[in-house]
């Protein structure tokens, strides 16, 4: 019965409940049927014999009063009126008689009709000799006749319809009383069988509802638990009608939001657990950026250093190129003025001496520019995408600064050759004349170089620029990393506590 359907149950519920009410009525309407038959029976019959027999009884009682009121009156038109009146007496009775035969279907009544046929013959026989001595004028033999035979004939008369109308009185009061039997027996019977149909029904309701309410009751406490954020219920079903279905949504239900906050708590622990590293590693990361851009500064502040120390640098190979220029134009006049080669040879000597201070300048800036161009390759390998530029840039100045040192050295190298033949100048003033040429054709080399020097000082100016624009470029670059950082340290550690958040939600959940 659990897998039938609500509608079938109720159907098939109320179709019960209709089939008992119309089997109680139809036993209550043939009972019914049964009472009326035999009240109708009764009404035909025994009640109309009945009446009739009354009607019979009076009209003897009435015929005796009158026959004994014609013997005893000494009226003729007394007599003659109730002669008529008897006369019209006998004819009801007869008529009554007619009625009455065809409903006697007893033997017994028809013995006492019998019977009381004969005796009412003799009590007309009687009555009629009476009216005949009274028309007659025989007064005193009407009255004997009256007295001695009438009155007991009629008395037997009288009691043959009474035993006849009391048998069907009899007949009326056991007819009533198996109507009244029948009545109590129905009675009973339709209490009792109404009792019995109401307990069915009564069962059969309770069952009914039963089935209904106690799966209904069952899914509104599973509802009420789930909105109570308690998803431990056991649903056990064991129908498949509508309640059966309902709880087998509200099981599919449970077990659904069971897996959702198992995945939400896994997922926000996920979350929280990789936020706080995300958050870790942007603290590290920006702590790296913020040490990076101090880095970049400082490089930015070395790099104007350096663009001051090679302009100066610049200006000092230009200064030195002109010394150069004027040792060549003296040098060219030494020949004709050999008094001044010794004044001319310090002179040469103090400005060798100069050159050479300015040559470990520039081997101290090239060998600084390089150290730096190195430093500014590895910044821009640490900056990946943004510092390949850069890269390129800290090349190019490694190149010119590796180039200027190797010029620096030259000219070192000549320098101190120059300065070890200043040294011994003095002693081979003599030999001036000769080495003059040589004086000359060395400071044009030098001159020369000087160029060289020069150029390369511009070129590593304009590089030194550009590496310093790179500098700056990338400071900028990290400046913005540093704020992208700080704002992903922001956003993860609300993505965190947000994963927080959300696990102390799901954790109000109560799971199997």
């Amino acid at each position: 019965m659990k897998n039938l359907t609500i509608g079938t149950r109720l159907a098939g519920g109320f179709g019960l409940v209709l089939a008992l009410m119309t089997l109680v009525t139809w036993f209550g309407l043939s009972h019914m049927h049964g009472v009326a038959e035999a009240t109708r029976d009764m009404m035909q019959q025994p009640l109309a014999k009945e009446r009739m027999i009354s009607d019979w009884y009076r009209l003897i009682y009435t015929s005796v009063r009158r026959t004994s009121a014609i013997a005893k009156s000494s009226d003729p038109s007394l007599g003659q009126f109730f002669a008529e009146e008897t006369k019209a007496s006998v004819a009801e009775i007869e008529a009554l008689q007619k009625k009455i035969v065809p409903l006697l279907d007893t033997a017994e009544e028809k013995r006492l009709f019998d019977a009381m046929q004969v005796t009412r013959k003799t009590y007309l026989a009687e009555r009629d000799q009476i009216i005949a001595l009274k028309k007659d004028g025989k007064v005193e033999e009407a009255e004997q006749v009256l007295v001695q035979r009438f009155i007991p004939v009629a008395a037997t008369y009288q009691n043959a319809l009474a035993s006849l109308l009391t048998m069907q009185r009899h007949t009326i009061d056991t007819t009533a009383e198996a109507i009244e039997t029948s009545y109590q027996s129905s009675r009973r019977f339709m209490i009792l069988f109404g009792l019995g149909v109401l307990a069915l029904g009564a069962g059969f309701a309770w069952r009914l509802t039963r089935g209904i309410t106690v799966p209904l009751s069952r899914a509104v406490d599973i509802a009420v638990a789930v909105a109570n954020k308690d998803l431990t219920s056991r649903i056990e079903v064991d129908s498949s009608d509508e309640t059966g279905r309902l709880l087998a949504a509200l099981r599919t239900m449970n077990d659904g939001l069971v897996g959702v906050v198992n995945e939400v708590r896994n997922g926000t622990e996920s979350i929280s657990s990789a936020s706080s590293q995300i958050a870790a590693g942007n603290l590290d990361l920006s702590a790296r950026t913020e040490e990076q851009a101090s880095s970049l500064e400082q490089t930015a502040a070395s790099m104007e250093e350096l663009t001051s120390t090679v302009r100066q640098n610049a200006d000092n190979a230009r200064q030195a190129n002109q010394l150069a220029l004027t040792a060549s134009d003296v040098a060219r006049r030494g020949g004709a003025v050999v008094s001044d080669v010794v004044e001319t040879m310090e002179a040469i000597n103090g400005s060798a001496r100069k050159i050479a201070d300015i040559i470990s300048v520039i081997d101290g800036i090239a060998f600084q520019t390089n150290i730096l161009a190195l430093n500014a390759a590895v910044e821009a390998a640490r900056a990946g995408e943004q510092g390949r530029g850069f890269a390129v840039v800290a090349s190019e100045v490694r190149t010119l600064a590796q180039r200027s040192a190797t010029a620096a050295h030259e000219i070192k190298a000549l320098i101190d050759d120059s300065l070890a033949k200043v040294d011994t100048g003095s002693a081979l003033v003599t030999q001036a004349g000769m080495t003059m040429s040589d004086v000359v054709d060395s400071i044009q080399r030098v001159t020369d170089i000087m160029g060289e020097i020069s150029s390369a000082t511009v070129e590593q100016t304009s590089g030194i620029e550009q590496v310093n624009q790179a500098v700056s470029q990338m400071d900028q670059v990290t400046q913005q990393n540093a704020a992208l950082v700080e704002e992903a340290a922001a956003a993860a550690a609300a993505l965190h506590d947000q994963a927080d958040a959300l696990t102390t939600v799901v954790q109000v959940f109560k799971l199997r």
